[in-house]
């Protein structure tokens, strides 16, 4: 049984999770988009763009206006970045390249993922061969991703290439137009990285060991949905991760926490708050139990349901500010003027944020104006047509 001997506040808890995100104190801005990567350990990518994709805003979220290009950069070039199976389909950075050998091994030997190839000897062949002579290459590249019909219809070829990416002989280290541009992994991870050499258990005790840093604090169901482990792989190795037992008051279960967001928090220094909106996709809020427990808001994405049973919109960011999540906006662009399609905020104080963070984000995708088309309280609808102007 584990032993619990310290205990938190729900607001040392939220501050904790705050900071241990980058979303409270002085951003790196010298460590840039790679350290808020390293930061976090994983970026999920989504299709989705409104004002931008997915792992475009986390960044922005953290350090401000960084321009889109520098994004990209950061996690395209240099070697600095692959994308693999984590939490989702995440940008990672390269040196956790070993820590997912377990999840290699274990699509090997399951056999297939989604699909099943024809010939797979040969399918995959012909892809190694392709890469090796021509170097990185999108599926298109190497022959056509689709055989025609719905978008899960791959060719023979795209099933061979993501086979590869799933098992470890190719890796996607960069997206060009959205589209995957697959490289051998011999070629595009370094050679001190390029092993399957740890254990299961090693690999699964440096994942949980890093999700409980990225979270500063967590339950046993919030280690293991970071990196999509189960919740028996997180038993079986956190006692050896460093991470330490709290009780967290009101969440009403174990949590572990790491050493050195508990020392931070205990120092004193608060720091400078970030008021910004956030992906639904951020990994501050990306589990919708976490949020409802840290933050007591309630939020889903509702991009997938039927227009007609929406509530807060399409992509409905919520808002951050003061260390509390005051509201969300469901944005849209239309030219150079960003729409605030439907908004929602948590009384008259969460107006001047709103607002705050509205003009920084249509700043940064080069819109100059910014409009409110509909708000759930008319009142406030008012005060932040005003607070826009």
């Amino acid at each position: 049984m584990t032993t619990v001997s310290l205990s938190l506040s729900a607001d040392e808890a939220r501050r904790i999770a705050l900071r241990a995100q980058g979303l409270l104190g002085a951003p790196d801005r010298r460590a840039g988009v790679e350290g808020v990567l390293r930061r976090l350990g994983a970026v999920q990518l989504d299709t989705i763009s409104v004002l931008a994709r997915s792992h475009e805003l986390v960044p922005y979220a953290r350090l401000g206006a960084v321009g889109r290009d520098t994004v990209e950069a950061a996690y395209w070039t240099g070697g600095r970045a692959f994308e693999y199976w984590s939490h989702a389909a995440c940008v990672l950075p390269v040196e956790e390249w070993p820590y997912f050998a377990f999840r290699r091994r274990a699509f090997r030997a399951r056999g297939h993922r989604w699909h099943r190839m024809e010939d797979s000897e040969r399918s995959c062949a012909a892809v190694r061969d392709r890469l090796k002579a021509d170097g990185p290459l999108t599926a298109t590249e190497l022959g056509g991703a689709k055989n025609g019909g719905e978008w899960y219809d791959w060719s023979e070829t795209k099933i061979a290439v993501e086979w590869l990416l799933d098992t470890g002989e190719v890796v996607c280290a960069e997206r060009r137009g959205w589209k995957r541009v697959y490289d051998l992994a011999e070629r595009a991870v370094p050679g001190e990285l390029f092993h399957d050499d740890l254990s299961d258990h090693e690999c699964l005790r440096r994942l949980v060991a890093r999700a409980g840093r990225a979270m500063g604090v967590a339950t046993r169901a919030d280690l293991a949905d970071y990196h999509r482990l189960k919740g028996e792989q997180v038993d079986a190795v956190v006692a050896g991760t460093g991470l330490v037992p709290v009780e967290v008051a009101g969440w009403g279960r174990p949590a572990w926490a790491d050493p050195a967001a508990l020392e931070a928090e205990s120092s004193g220094g608060r720091g400078r708050h970030r008021t910004t909106l956030l992906s639904p996709f951020d990994s501050l809020i990306w589990d919708r139990g976490r949020t409802e427990r840290i933050f007591g808001f309630t939020h889903r994405l509702e991009a997938y349901v039927p227009r007609a049973r929406r509530i807060h919109g399409y992509f409905a960011m919520p808002l951050l500010s003061g260390g509390r999540l005051l509201g969300r906006v469901d944005p849209a662009r239309e030219g150079r003027t960003l729409v605030a399609r439907q908004v929602s905020m948590a009384g008259r104080g969460a107006v001047e944020p709103m607002a705050r963070a509205l003009r920084e984000a249509a700043g940064w995708v080069g819109c100059d104006a910014v409009r409110v088309e509909r708000c759930d309280d008319p009142a406030l609808a008012a005060a932040l047509t005003a607070a826009l102007d």
